[in-house]
C-alpha cells in the first residue's frame, strides 16, 4: 500500500546532500520533516543498514551521506522503502464460479507489475542529486 515512508527518505537524503560532509542531528533534520526525532532516527537506521548513511554520536555527532548522491537514484531510494507499489485487494475472497471473480486478482498482478516497472524505469533516470539540485 502507499505510504509516505519514500516521501520521508527522500526528504532525509536530499536534506543530507544540501550539507555534504556535515553531521547532521535528528532534531535538525525532524524540524525540516516536522516529524518527531523518533521516527527519523528509524528511518536513518534503515539507511544505515543499506550503508548511504553513517552516524556518529556525542555532542557534535548526527548523521551525513555516505555514499555520492550522483551515485544515487530516486529509483534506489524506492527499494529501500517499498518492495512494489500494491494497491490492494478486496477483503473478501472473490467468487471462483465467477467469470470476472476467478480472474480478477491475476489481472491485477500484471496491472501492479506494469505500474512497478513504470516507476522503476522513471525514477532510474533521476539521481539523488539533480533531485537535490531543485533546491
Amino acid at each position: 500500500m502507499i505510504s509516505g515512508k519514500f516521501a520521508i527518505t527522500t526528504h532525509i537524503l536530499t536534506l543530507l546532500t544540501k550539507f555534504p560532509g556535515e553531521y547532521l542531528s535528528s532534531e535538525f533534520i525532524a524540524s525540516s520533516l516536522n516529524l518527531h526525532p523518533v521516527l527519523v532516527r528509524k528511518e536513518i537506521a534503515n539507511l544505515k543498514k543499506y550503508t548511504i548513511v553513517e552516524s556518529k554520536e556525542g555532542k557534535n555527532g548526527g548523521t551525513r551521506l555516505l555514499k555520492s548522491a550522483s551515485e544515487i537514484s530516486l529509483n534506489d531510494i524506492f527499494k529501500l522503502t517499498f518492495e512494489e507499489v500494491n494497491l490492494g485487494y478486496s477483503k473478501n475472497e472473490p467468487n471462483p464460479k465467477c467469470p470476472v471473480g476467478k480472474q480478477i486478482n491475476a489481472n491485477l498482478n500484471t496491472v501492479y507489475q506494469n505500474i512497478n516497472a513504470t516507476i522503476s524505469n522513471q525514477l532510474k533516470q533521476i539521481t539523488l542529486e539533480q533531485f537535490a539540485d531543485k533546491f
